[in-house]
């Protein structure tokens, strides 16, 4: 009688697994919108955070204030930066690997995720602590700002670990096939920051230090939320041992966030740019240094709002496209893709058409301004925002590459706005055109990103087309 090879039964339970998990077997349009609403509502409370104190901020303080939060924000990008790359890049590595059957080992890319993501947030709330003033004053922040600038962050830099964990445990809950409960963490944190900043904004008259601690307070409950998911992992128990930091484990992960990393880090930059040349250019012009500031600030926070949702497709396509990569299943792939272009490109020329028609309104919904507040905020609006309808193609490309296990392309498309085009053009226009170089740089960067990216995108579908034959041919 021949004895079984466990090695082969094992082999064998995996591909049933495979086969049977809904991610490889369920219509790719359902799985999307399984995914991907949740995604999107998860993104939209994830910048609801900033908003909301951004418009009770705008009511209470004014400009000043409003010019505070936009000197602040690169340190919430950072923090975003360091969440997605543990996050995404932990949940890629987990499902590319569970679609060719190895369980076990994707359990580690979770467990030394949270580790790295909690960790990363110490450290970053260390530094701040240690370099506020500098760093603020570096971020662009003039005399008149700075002192709510530092009231905020010095308050707001002690949630960093409990931000970091909770936005990129959310992605390590998603790849575990739970969209729903990501989503929960993310609006939990953001009802109650927004129950929590009326009453301390206004009702206890604590200003930009109210602001702080009820963000601060929603972000340690959303943490909690994530901490007791892990706890409870549906694909399998995490242990001691997957929580030990492994560098080789570690270095996969990163290697597959790195992509969107770079991206934050690369908004990070071209803000303390943006910023610093606002200040200078503004201050040159007839608005003033704060008025350019002020706007900006708030500008590309309701740009970014729409943009989240973008991202929040893409994000729900991530663990859909990995899978199925990861299993071959290549058609499956182009489909989502086809679906995820398709739902942004709706969105985008939603943005588009209300940036263009109603963005007085907008801008009065953060307070009130002088006329020329109000005059350059439209134009900004009108000018920097111009191709707001083609924002979907670069961040979804960069996402797609990462999640079928090519970084470097998702890398690459990930720096193409903000480093390679948008960079260049705040600094070198301005010294031709004032502050209007700086709103023209915008649509003209947005516009490269997109064509580099539809041009990679188009590539990468006719070698899975190609791939697909060969697969069919040896079948």
């Amino acid at each position: 009688m021949t004895e079984k090879n466990p090695d082969n039964i094992n082999k064998t339970d995996n591909l049933a697994e495979t086969i049977q998990n809904p991610l490889g077997a369920a219509p790719v349009g359902k799985l999307l919108r399984q995914f991907a609403v949740p995604s999107i509502i998860a993104m939209l409370v994830s910048a609801l955070y900033n908003i909301v104190d951004q418009i009770f901020i705008g009511q209470k303080i004014g400009e000043l204030g409003n010019a505070a939060t936009n000197v602040a924000f690169p340190l919430s990008t950072s923090c975003v930066a360091i969440a997605l790359m543990f996050g995404i890049g932990a949940a890629s590595a987990f499902n590319l690997t569970l679609g060719r059957g190895d369980k076990e080992k994707a359990l580690y890319y979770i467990g030394n995720a949270a580790v790295f993501l909690f960790g990363g947030g110490l450290v970053l709330c260390i530094i701040t602590q240690l370099f506020l003033t500098p760093m603020l004053i570096f971020f662009g922040s003039p005399d008149n700002v700075l002192v709510y600038a530092q009231e905020y962050v010095r308050i707001s830099s002690l949630g960093f670990p409990f931000l970091i964990l909770s936005n990129g445990g959310a992605h390590l809950v998603r790849a575990d096939g739970s969209p729903r409960y990501s989503m929960m963490c993310n609006l939990t944190g953001a009802i109650i920051n927004t129950i929590l900043d009326p009453l301390f904004i206004f009702g206890f008259d604590m200003g930009m230090t109210g602001a702080a601690l009820a963000t601060i307070a929603g972000q340690i409950v959303s943490a909690f939320m994530v901490f007791n998911y892990l706890r409870h992992y549906k694909t399998g128990k995490i242990t001691a041992a997957h929580l030990r930091p492994q560098w080789k484990i570690a270095g996969y992960i990163v290697s597959l966030g790195l992509a969107h990393f770079f991206n934050q880090l690369a908004m990070m930059v071209v803000q303390i740019v943006m910023n610093n040349s606002l200040t200078y250019y503004g201050a040159m012009s007839a608005y003033g240094a704060s008025i350019p500031l002020a706007c900006s600030g708030i500008i590309n926070k309701v740009g970014f709002m729409f943009f989240s949702i973008c991202i929040g497709i893409a994000q729900g396509m991530q663990p859909i496209a990995s899978f199925n990569y990861g299993a071959k299943k290549y058609d499956r792939v182009r489909r989502v893709l086809g679906l995820s272009l398709a739902a942004g490109s709706v969105i985008c020329v939603f943005a588009f058409a209300l940036f263009q028609l109603f963005p007085r309104q907008i801008i009065g919904l953060f307070g009130e301004g002088s006329d020329m507040y109000f005059e350059f905020a439209e134009r900004y609006f009108h000018i920097y925002l111009f191709f707001t309808f083609i924002n979907n193609v670069q961040p979804l490309s960069s996402n797609f590459f990462t999640s079928i296990g090519k970084p470097k392309k998702g890398i690459f498309l990930a720096l193409t706005r903000q480093i390679l085009f948008l960079l260049p053009l705040i600094i070198v226009f301005p010294m031709f055109m004032g502050i209007d170089g700086i709103m023209y740089a915008g649509p003209i960067a947005d516009f490269m990103a997109a064509a580099v990216s539809a041009l990679r995108l188009t590539r990468e579908v006719r070698l899975m087309k190609s791939m697909d034959r060969d697969l069919n041919c040896s079948g």
